[in-house]
Protein backbone atom coordinates (compact mmCIF):
# COMPACT_ATOMS: atom_id res chain seq x y z
CA UNK A 1 0.00 0.00 0.00
CA UNK A 2 1.02 3.64 -0.43
CA UNK A 3 2.03 5.71 2.59
CA UNK A 4 -1.20 7.68 2.29
CA UNK A 5 -3.30 4.52 2.38
CA UNK A 6 -1.33 3.18 5.36
CA UNK A 7 -1.96 6.42 7.24
CA UNK A 8 -5.68 6.42 6.44
CA UNK A 9 -5.98 2.85 7.74
CA UNK A 10 -3.99 3.66 10.89
CA UNK A 11 -6.07 6.74 11.76
CA UNK A 12 -9.35 4.94 11.10
CA UNK A 13 -8.26 2.12 13.38
CA UNK A 14 -7.25 4.52 16.15
CA UNK A 15 -10.66 6.26 16.22
CA UNK A 16 -12.74 3.16 15.45
CA UNK A 17 -14.65 3.35 18.77
CA UNK A 18 -15.64 7.01 18.37
CA UNK A 19 -19.35 7.33 19.25
CA UNK A 20 -19.64 3.60 18.73
CA UNK A 21 -23.23 2.51 18.09
CA UNK A 22 -24.33 6.09 17.36
CA UNK A 23 -22.62 6.82 14.04
CA UNK A 24 -20.98 4.69 11.39
CA UNK A 25 -17.60 3.28 12.37
CA UNK A 26 -14.80 5.36 10.80
CA UNK A 27 -13.21 3.80 7.74
CA UNK A 28 -10.11 4.71 5.72
CA UNK A 29 -12.48 6.17 3.11
CA UNK A 30 -14.06 8.39 5.76
CA UNK A 31 -10.64 9.65 6.84
CA UNK A 32 -9.65 10.20 3.20
CA UNK A 33 -12.75 12.27 2.47
CA UNK A 34 -11.92 14.48 5.45
CA UNK A 35 -8.22 14.79 4.63
CA UNK A 36 -8.93 15.67 0.99
CA UNK A 37 -10.28 19.06 2.11
CA UNK A 38 -6.82 20.27 3.20
CA UNK A 39 -4.07 21.73 0.97
CA UNK A 40 -3.39 19.01 -1.65
CA UNK A 41 0.40 19.30 -1.58
CA UNK A 42 0.47 18.99 2.23
CA UNK A 43 -2.00 16.16 2.80
CA UNK A 44 0.45 13.28 3.26
CA UNK A 45 2.66 15.28 5.63
CA UNK A 46 -0.47 16.42 7.49
CA UNK A 47 -1.77 12.85 7.79
CA UNK A 48 1.66 11.63 8.91
CA UNK A 49 1.78 14.04 11.83
CA UNK A 50 -1.91 13.71 12.69
CA UNK A 51 -1.51 9.92 12.83
CA UNK A 52 1.36 10.36 15.28
CA UNK A 53 -0.58 12.76 17.51
CA UNK A 54 -4.00 11.09 17.53
CA UNK A 55 -2.48 7.92 18.96
CA UNK A 56 -1.63 9.93 22.08
CA UNK A 57 -4.66 12.19 22.29
CA UNK A 58 -7.66 9.97 21.48
CA UNK A 59 -8.84 8.61 24.83
CA UNK A 60 -10.66 5.27 24.69
CA UNK A 61 -13.13 3.86 27.17
CA UNK A 62 -10.51 1.32 28.21
CA UNK A 63 -8.21 4.15 29.32
CA UNK A 64 -10.96 5.59 31.50
CA UNK A 65 -11.78 2.15 32.90
CA UNK A 66 -8.17 1.41 33.83
CA UNK A 67 -7.71 4.83 35.46
CA UNK A 68 -10.88 4.63 37.54
CA UNK A 69 -10.28 1.00 38.48
CA UNK A 70 -6.83 1.87 39.80
CA UNK A 71 -8.29 4.82 41.69
CA UNK A 72 -10.51 2.49 43.76
CA UNK A 73 -7.45 1.05 45.51
CA UNK A 74 -5.17 4.08 45.30
CA UNK A 75 -3.53 4.25 48.71
CA UNK A 76 -2.96 8.01 48.50
CA UNK A 77 -6.70 8.54 48.09
CA UNK A 78 -8.44 5.67 49.87
CA UNK A 79 -5.75 4.50 52.29
CA UNK A 80 -4.71 0.95 53.01
CA UNK A 81 -8.30 -0.20 53.58
CA UNK A 82 -10.30 1.30 50.70
CA UNK A 83 -13.69 -0.29 51.40
CA UNK A 84 -14.56 1.88 54.45
CA UNK A 85 -13.31 4.96 52.63
CA UNK A 86 -15.59 4.45 49.63
CA UNK A 87 -18.51 3.42 51.83
CA UNK A 88 -18.37 6.91 53.36
CA UNK A 89 -17.51 8.82 50.14
CA UNK A 90 -20.24 10.91 48.52
CA UNK A 91 -20.22 10.71 44.71
CA UNK A 92 -21.53 13.97 43.27
CA UNK A 93 -24.00 13.85 40.38
CA UNK A 94 -24.38 17.60 39.82
CA UNK A 95 -23.33 18.26 36.22
CA UNK A 96 -25.51 21.01 34.80
CA UNK A 97 -24.77 20.36 31.09
CA UNK A 98 -23.85 17.17 29.27
CA UNK A 99 -23.70 13.54 30.27
CA UNK A 100 -19.99 12.92 30.76
CA UNK A 101 -20.27 12.86 34.54
CA UNK A 102 -22.96 10.17 34.48
CA UNK A 103 -20.79 8.12 32.11
CA UNK A 104 -17.76 8.41 34.40
CA UNK A 105 -19.86 7.56 37.46
CA UNK A 106 -21.11 4.45 35.65
CA UNK A 107 -17.59 3.29 34.81
CA UNK A 108 -16.43 3.96 38.36
CA UNK A 109 -19.43 2.12 39.79
CA UNK A 110 -18.50 -0.97 37.76
CA UNK A 111 -14.93 -0.83 39.09
CA UNK A 112 -16.10 -0.33 42.68
CA UNK A 113 -18.41 -3.33 42.48
CA UNK A 114 -15.75 -5.52 40.85
CA UNK A 115 -12.93 -4.64 43.23
CA UNK A 116 -14.70 -4.10 46.55
CA UNK A 117 -18.18 -5.56 46.17
CA UNK A 118 -19.70 -2.14 46.83
CA UNK A 119 -22.46 -0.49 44.87
CA UNK A 120 -22.83 3.25 44.58
CA UNK A 121 -26.13 3.06 46.45
CA UNK A 122 -24.19 1.75 49.45
CA UNK A 123 -21.85 4.74 49.46
CA UNK A 124 -22.19 8.12 51.15
CA UNK A 125 -22.15 9.37 54.72
CA UNK A 126 -21.91 12.63 56.63
CA UNK A 127 -18.26 13.55 57.01
CA UNK A 128 -17.15 11.48 54.03
CA UNK A 129 -15.19 13.03 51.18
CA UNK A 130 -16.97 14.25 48.03
CA UNK A 131 -16.02 12.95 44.57
CA UNK A 132 -16.59 14.96 41.38
CA UNK A 133 -16.03 12.97 38.18
CA UNK A 134 -15.61 14.27 34.64
CA UNK A 135 -13.57 13.31 31.59
CA UNK A 136 -11.28 16.21 30.63
CA UNK A 137 -11.00 19.82 31.81
CA UNK A 138 -10.55 22.20 28.87
CA UNK A 139 -11.53 25.80 29.70
CA UNK A 140 -12.54 24.90 33.26
CA UNK A 141 -16.04 26.28 32.75
CA UNK A 142 -17.95 23.11 33.50
CA UNK A 143 -16.28 22.01 36.73
CA UNK A 144 -16.14 25.65 37.87
CA UNK A 145 -19.86 26.20 37.30
CA UNK A 146 -20.91 22.86 38.78
CA UNK A 147 -18.89 23.15 41.98
CA UNK A 148 -19.58 26.87 42.39
CA UNK A 149 -23.31 26.13 42.41
CA UNK A 150 -22.92 23.12 44.71
CA UNK A 151 -20.77 25.03 47.19
CA UNK A 152 -23.20 27.94 47.27
CA UNK A 153 -26.36 25.89 47.61
CA UNK A 154 -25.62 22.41 48.95
CA UNK A 155 -22.14 21.84 50.34
CA UNK A 156 -21.60 21.40 54.08
CA UNK A 157 -19.56 23.96 56.00
CA UNK A 158 -16.47 21.73 55.82
CA UNK A 159 -15.68 19.30 53.00
CA UNK A 160 -12.92 17.74 50.96
CA UNK A 161 -13.71 17.46 47.25
CA UNK A 162 -11.69 15.24 44.91
CA UNK A 163 -11.96 16.30 41.27
CA UNK A 164 -11.27 13.20 39.16
CA UNK A 165 -10.53 13.62 35.44
CA UNK A 166 -8.39 11.77 32.92
CA UNK A 167 -6.55 15.00 32.08
CA UNK A 168 -6.74 18.74 32.49
CA UNK A 169 -5.46 21.73 30.57
CA UNK A 170 -3.43 23.75 33.03
CA UNK A 171 -5.04 27.11 32.27
CA UNK A 172 -8.52 25.60 32.59
CA UNK A 173 -7.62 23.97 35.89
CA UNK A 174 -6.31 27.32 37.13
CA UNK A 175 -9.51 29.15 36.17
CA UNK A 176 -11.73 26.46 37.66
CA UNK A 177 -9.78 26.40 40.90
CA UNK A 178 -10.06 30.16 41.26
CA UNK A 179 -13.84 30.02 40.80
CA UNK A 180 -14.19 27.21 43.32
CA UNK A 181 -11.99 28.97 45.87
CA UNK A 182 -13.91 32.22 45.47
CA UNK A 183 -17.26 30.42 45.83
CA UNK A 184 -16.09 28.83 49.07
CA UNK A 185 -14.88 32.18 50.41
CA UNK A 186 -18.14 33.89 49.49
CA UNK A 187 -20.16 31.12 51.17
CA UNK A 188 -17.89 31.18 54.24
CA UNK A 189 -17.21 27.46 53.84
CA UNK A 190 -14.01 25.47 54.26
CA UNK A 191 -13.75 23.50 51.01
CA UNK A 192 -10.52 21.65 50.24
CA UNK A 193 -9.97 20.65 46.59
CA UNK A 194 -7.68 17.91 45.35
CA UNK A 195 -7.23 16.89 41.70
CA UNK A 196 -6.62 13.40 40.33
CA UNK A 197 -5.56 12.99 36.71
CA UNK A 198 -3.39 10.97 34.36
CA UNK A 199 -2.09 13.93 32.37
CA UNK A 200 -1.61 17.69 32.58
CA UNK A 201 -1.80 19.55 29.25
CA UNK A 202 0.22 22.75 29.05
CA UNK A 203 -1.66 25.69 27.50
CA UNK A 204 -0.71 28.70 29.63
CA UNK A 205 0.37 31.78 27.70
CA UNK A 206 3.68 32.22 29.52
CA UNK A 207 4.48 28.61 28.56
CA UNK A 208 3.33 28.93 24.95
CA UNK A 209 6.72 27.81 23.58
CA UNK A 210 6.32 24.54 25.51
CA UNK A 211 2.59 24.18 25.00
CA UNK A 212 0.87 20.88 24.21
CA UNK A 213 -1.83 22.49 22.07
CA UNK A 214 -1.77 23.93 18.57
CA UNK A 215 -0.10 27.33 18.95
CA UNK A 216 1.28 28.62 15.63
CA UNK A 217 4.69 30.24 15.28
CA UNK A 218 3.19 32.52 12.62
CA UNK A 219 0.06 33.12 10.58
CA UNK A 220 0.29 31.02 7.38
CA UNK A 221 1.09 32.74 4.10
CA UNK A 222 -2.54 32.51 3.13
CA UNK A 223 -4.57 35.63 2.32
CA UNK A 224 -7.66 34.60 4.29
CA UNK A 225 -5.64 33.63 7.38
CA UNK A 226 -3.68 36.88 7.24
CA UNK A 227 -6.93 38.82 6.94
CA UNK A 228 -8.40 36.98 9.95
CA UNK A 229 -5.43 37.91 12.15
CA UNK A 230 -5.60 41.50 10.88
CA UNK A 231 -9.28 41.60 11.86
CA UNK A 232 -8.47 40.41 15.38
CA UNK A 233 -5.78 43.08 15.69
CA UNK A 234 -7.99 45.87 14.33
CA UNK A 235 -10.93 44.95 16.56
CA UNK A 236 -8.71 44.37 19.62
CA UNK A 237 -10.06 40.82 19.94
CA UNK A 238 -6.97 39.16 21.42
CA UNK A 239 -5.07 38.21 18.23
CA UNK A 240 -2.50 35.42 18.09
CA UNK A 241 0.68 35.93 20.09
CA UNK A 242 2.95 33.47 18.24
CA UNK A 243 5.08 30.94 20.06
CA UNK A 244 8.80 30.60 19.37
CA UNK A 245 9.81 27.38 17.62
CA UNK A 246 12.08 24.92 19.37
CA UNK A 247 10.29 24.34 22.67
CA UNK A 248 9.13 21.08 24.20
CA UNK A 249 7.61 18.78 21.57
CA UNK A 250 5.13 17.02 23.90
CA UNK A 251 2.97 14.76 21.69
CA UNK A 252 4.29 16.13 18.38
CA UNK A 253 6.87 14.14 16.41
CA UNK A 254 8.91 17.17 15.36
CA UNK A 255 8.75 20.94 15.07
CA UNK A 256 8.13 20.60 11.32
CA UNK A 257 5.31 18.13 11.91
CA UNK A 258 3.75 20.35 14.53
CA UNK A 259 3.84 23.35 12.22
CA UNK A 260 2.12 21.47 9.38
CA UNK A 261 -0.80 20.66 11.71
CA UNK A 262 -1.00 24.21 13.02
CA UNK A 263 -0.91 25.72 9.54
CA UNK A 264 -3.37 23.33 7.88
CA UNK A 265 -5.90 23.39 10.72
CA UNK A 266 -5.72 27.19 10.85
CA UNK A 267 -6.22 27.63 7.11
CA UNK A 268 -9.14 25.18 7.13
CA UNK A 269 -10.71 26.81 10.18
CA UNK A 270 -10.56 30.24 8.58
CA UNK A 271 -12.17 28.75 5.47
CA UNK A 272 -15.02 27.29 7.56
CA UNK A 273 -15.56 30.64 9.27
CA UNK A 274 -15.66 32.48 5.93
CA UNK A 275 -18.37 30.15 4.67
CA UNK A 276 -20.55 30.79 7.70
CA UNK A 277 -20.76 34.56 7.36
CA UNK A 278 -21.68 35.98 10.78
CA UNK A 279 -20.24 33.18 12.91
CA UNK A 280 -19.57 34.27 16.51
CA UNK A 281 -16.01 35.32 17.36
CA UNK A 282 -16.05 32.52 19.94
CA UNK A 283 -15.70 30.00 17.09
CA UNK A 284 -12.04 30.54 16.34
CA UNK A 285 -10.24 28.44 13.70
CA UNK A 286 -8.28 26.25 16.15
CA UNK A 287 -11.22 25.76 18.52
CA UNK A 288 -13.70 27.72 20.57
CA UNK A 289 -11.96 30.31 22.71
CA UNK A 290 -11.76 34.03 23.40
CA UNK A 291 -8.06 34.27 22.59
CA UNK A 292 -5.65 33.99 19.67
CA UNK A 293 -6.66 31.80 16.76
CA UNK A 294 -8.34 29.26 19.01
CA UNK A 295 -7.97 26.90 21.96
CA UNK A 296 -5.94 24.38 19.96
CA UNK A 297 -6.53 21.14 21.87
CA UNK A 298 -6.25 17.82 20.06
CA UNK A 299 -7.57 15.71 22.96
CA UNK A 300 -10.80 13.87 22.24
CA UNK A 301 -12.56 10.87 23.75
CA UNK A 302 -14.54 7.91 22.50
CA UNK A 303 -17.70 9.78 23.56
CA UNK A 304 -17.31 13.10 21.77
CA UNK A 305 -15.04 15.76 20.31
CA UNK A 306 -14.85 19.07 22.22
CA UNK A 307 -15.47 22.37 20.49
CA UNK A 308 -12.10 23.42 21.93
CA UNK A 309 -10.50 21.34 19.16
CA UNK A 310 -9.89 22.83 15.67
CA UNK A 311 -13.11 23.51 13.78
CA UNK A 312 -11.86 21.37 10.89
CA UNK A 313 -11.78 18.30 13.14
CA UNK A 314 -15.47 18.33 14.09
CA UNK A 315 -17.42 20.96 12.14
CA UNK A 316 -20.21 19.80 9.82
CA UNK A 317 -22.17 16.62 9.14
CA UNK A 318 -20.80 13.28 8.04
CA UNK A 319 -24.09 12.05 6.58
CA UNK A 320 -23.28 13.51 3.17
CA UNK A 321 -25.69 16.42 3.54
CA UNK A 322 -23.49 19.15 4.95
CA UNK A 323 -25.83 21.97 3.90
CA UNK A 324 -24.73 25.32 5.29
CA UNK A 325 -22.05 23.66 7.38
CA UNK A 326 -20.04 22.99 4.20
CA UNK A 327 -17.36 20.84 5.75
CA UNK A 328 -16.99 17.10 6.17
CA UNK A 329 -15.84 16.28 9.75
CA UNK A 330 -13.55 13.54 10.94
CA UNK A 331 -15.17 13.42 14.40
CA UNK A 332 -18.72 14.70 14.11
CA UNK A 333 -19.69 15.93 17.53
CA UNK A 334 -22.79 16.06 19.65
CA UNK A 335 -23.79 19.40 21.12
CA UNK A 336 -25.44 20.70 24.27
CA UNK A 337 -28.63 20.86 22.27
CA UNK A 338 -28.65 17.07 22.32
CA UNK A 339 -27.63 17.03 26.01
CA UNK A 340 -24.54 15.11 25.00
CA UNK A 341 -21.72 17.64 24.77
CA UNK A 342 -19.07 16.29 27.09
CA UNK A 343 -16.43 18.93 27.53
CA UNK A 344 -15.82 22.13 29.41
Amino acid sequence: MSERRDLLVSIANEIRTYREGEIAQPTPEHVDRWASQFTPANQVAFLREFNHVIKQTFITRDVFSDFLSNLVTNVQLAGNDPRPYWARANVLDIQIDGRSQKEMIGIFGDALRTKLGLTLSQCGADGGDYIYFDDVIFSGGRVGTDLQSWITNSAPANATVHVVVIAYHLLGQYYANNRITEAARAANKNIRIRYWRVAEIENRKYQKDNSAVLWPVAIPNDAASQAYQAHLVAENKFPLVPRTAGGTLNMFSSEAGRQILESEFLIAGVKIRSRMGNLSEWYRPLGCSSFGVGFGSLFTTYRNCPNNCPLALWWGNSDGEAGNLRWYPLLQRKTYASAENVFG
